[in-house]
């Protein structure tokens, strides 16, 4: 029996939406494309599509582990995932641990120079603004979220961006910000914030901690070239494609291999029933009631 077409909901820069097999899901697809500058810069990235699935789904899974909810429910193939609808917030959270990119430029810092402690910046989403920085202010005065939504999206993103730093360190990557995007999911009349987007070297900031080799898409960005080889010594270095034919590139200490893994590929997890949410432990979040409609 052939497999019925998956219905198509959404088309993003980086990824295709489309109806989930259960109610309340979307099958998320990963592209190959790549894009910079608000999609001003265009591009194709081969295999991209397949390591950023693989990397997100690992850190999204460890993440989940951790207590922080996401969107995640469970990997499919090496380009798909199954993931929970949500209402996302059109918010972009910048957490930023070392001066680089636009931040350097805008203040005159040294890329690489160290903040001290995590910054935390806020971006309107909207593609034909150009995604422009925007202040708590503006966020309560159009509505987009509540004061205790904002803390408890504070809470999650430094939370995040505390372990994969600890988590990517113990990798030889140093992480130097990352982009996070969250949604609203209800369970039953809760309303509860959850992680979602992806995590990968599209949203990542990612540098060598002993060459600062930069190992993510300011290779495409900044024309430098290698940018998939980048991208496969990161999935590497996680140990999240095993089994894949890889191009032979070093990055500081580290090596990538032309030769495929022995062994297997990794099975595709068996089909696991839906668990509700559980929001982790948090001194400023508090439960919204789901709005009732009109």
């Amino acid at each position: 029996m052939s497999t019925p077409p998956k219905t198509p909901i959404y088309e993003g820069k980086a990824k295709k939406l489309f109806e989930g097999p259960e109610p309340g899901t979307l099958i998320a697809h990963y592209k190959d494309d790549a894009t910079a500058f608000n999609n001003k810069k265009k591009g194709t990235i081969a295999g991209k599509g397949i390591i950023n699935n693989k990397i997100s789904e690992f850190l999204m899974t460890r993440l989940n582990d951790m207590g922080i909810p996401t969107h995640f429910i469970r990997g499919l193939n090496m380009r798909e995932q199954l993931v929970r609808a949500v209402d996302i917030i059109p918010l972009e959270v910048i957490i930023r641990n070392y001066a680089a990119g636009s931040f350097a430029e805008r203040f005159g810092a040294f890329e690489g120079e160290s903040l001290g402690s995590p910054l935390m910046e806020f971006c309107l989403k909207d593609d034909r603004l150009g995604d422009p920085f925007i202040a708590e202010d503006h966020i309560y005065a159009f509505g987009i979220a509540q004061p205790e939504e904002i803390d408890e999206i504070r809470h999650y993103a430094l939370r995040v961006n505390d372990i994969l730093s600890g988590l990517f360190y113990g990798h030889g990557i140093r992480l130097i910000d990352l982009k996070l995007e969250f949604g609203r999911f209800y369970e039953g009349e809760t309303e509860i914030i959850v992680l979602a987007d992806e995590i990968s070297p599209d949203t990542c900031r990612l540098w060598d901690v002993t060459t600062n080799d930069k190992l993510d898409k300011d290779r495409f960005r900044r024309d430098l070239g290698g940018t998939e080889e980048a991208y496969r010594e990161v999935a590497r270095r996680l140990g999240v494609l095993p089994s894949m034919n890889v191009v032979e590139t070093k990055f500081g200490d580290g090596k990538v291999s032309k030769k495929p893994a022995k062994g297997k590929a990794a099975k595709t997890p068996a089909k696991a029933p839906l668990k509700p949410i559980k929001a982790a432990a948090k001194p400023t979040a508090k439960s919204k009631p789901k709005p009732k409609k009109k």
